[in-house]
């Protein structure tokens, strides 16, 4: 059997279907291919969206060796070999490795000196973003890219050229199928093109379903991606309305959307919409993370419907929220401040609170600074009376 995904997989940059940010004919990342002024990169994305073509591009495209790697096998004394068969090499190496957020810190360490002194491209690639994972020495000397789930429009055109160059027999609502249930994953699309043609002449819709029925990650019909119907729960939830926020979450689970995906989403929201206004939110929504890993659908549905109804109607606030986002934001403006000489390690001018009854007036940033600003609803309210009673105390 014929592996579309290897036959069709795009030998130049011109061929690269979607991921316009980053290879539009204006896009610094085209620039620097094009101009062979590429530093060490690592890609992120979901499955399937030309993180490894890319990569494959880009050696061809310099005319450098290419040597394929994975981070959960790679062997410290196989790189040493690479390194040393090109140490005096005019051209040298692109080595890629996938998986990249698996990198021991020892793995690591013996990649900094190459990296340091270009014995080779590094290019690294993960569907996690990399950049915690990396030390700060790789980090300072590499740029992270983020790959884009492929557009169903581009998906469409990709998978009509090789139906069209295979001769291939398929009936129009499996094509639709073959895009929207394969999530943006070009790679999954082409697999089950291939199982299709296998197991029917011409390839029809509940053959697809056969094989493949639930979408992968879509959650949506041709028209609606699980993208929005995901906002459409959220905000529903935020808004405290229960029927729309069960019926789009009713919505995701018909769709085929994982269950993980779902809980991570509601997980982020009991944080980020409500936090301290009801702190319980969180465990809730931890709890029900860990039981959807465990017992999947259909079960799973009713620990979510269970969470959604308990975020909905909990009182809501944003406040931990902006405050972070606020500090944050300080930071990269540069409000970088030392810190007070009486906080350092082993400091001698110390107070230690405990022995003032919990609380005594100590400063604890040499600038004024000011980032959380209570909603004071819910349990929030609370918080904000436990603080300002602790510091009424009097010494």
């Amino acid at each position: 059997m014929v592996n579309f995904a290897l036959k069709y997989r795009p030998e130049t940059l011109n061929e690269i279907i979607g991921q316009s940010h980053l290879l539009g004919e204006t896009a610094p990342l085209k620039k620097l291919i094009e101009s062979n002024a590429l530093l060490h990169s690592f890609f992120y994305g979901p499955p399937g969206c030309g993180k490894t073509t890319l990569a494959r591009v880009i050696a061809a495209q310099l005319d450098c060796p290419f040597y394929e790697m994975n981070a959960t096998t790679l062997k410290i004394d196989d790189l040493r070999k690479i390194f040393k068969e090109y140490a005096n090499a005019l051209q040298k190496p692109l080595v890629f490795i996938d998986e990249v957020h698996r990198l021991s810190k020892n793995q690591q360490e013996v990649l900094l000196p190459f990296m340091e002194n270009h014995a080779a491209l590094i290019i690294g690639a993960s569907t996690q973003n990399p950049y915690y994972s990396l030390t700060s020495a790789i980090r300072s000397r590499s740029h992270v890219f983020e790959f884009k789930p492929l557009k169903q429009k581009n998906m469409l055109t990709y998978l009509r050229k090789i139906i069209k160059l295979e001769s291939i027999s398929i009936e129009d609502n499996a094509i639709e199928y073959l895009v929207f249930s394969s999530g943006g994953d070009a790679r999954a699309m082409l697999n089950l093109l291939e199982s299709g043609q296998v197991a029917s002449t011409p390839i029809t819709l509940d053959v697809l379903k056969q094989i493949r029925p639930r979408a992968m990650q879509a959650g949506a019909s041709e028209n609606e991606s699980h993208y929005e119907l995901t906002s459409a729960m959220i905000k529903s939830i935020r808004g405290s309305d229960i029927d729309a926020s069960i019926y789009y979450l009713a919505r995701l689970i018909n769709g085929g959307e994982p269950a993980e995906f779902i809980a991570r989403r509601l997980a982020i929201l009991a944080s980020e919409d409500i936090g301290n206004a009801n702190p319980p939110a969180l465990n809730l929504a931890s709890s029900t993370l860990n039981i959807v890993k465990h017992i999947g659908y259909p079960e799973a549905r009713i620990a979510l419907s269970q969470l959604v109804v308990y975020l909905a109607s909990s009182p809501k606030s944003n406040s931990a929220y902006s405050a972070i986002n606020s500090a944050l934001a300080s930071i990269e403006q540069g409000d970088i401040y030392p810190i007070p000489i009486h906080l350092k390690t082993h400091a001698k001018t110390y107070i230690y609170p405990h022995d003032f009854g919990g609380w005594v007036e100590q400063s604890y940033l040499s600038a004024p600074l000011q980032f959380y600003k209570t909603k004071q609803v819910g349990f929030e309210k609370t918080l904000w009376q436990w603080h300002e009673k602790i510091k009424s105390i009097k010494i």
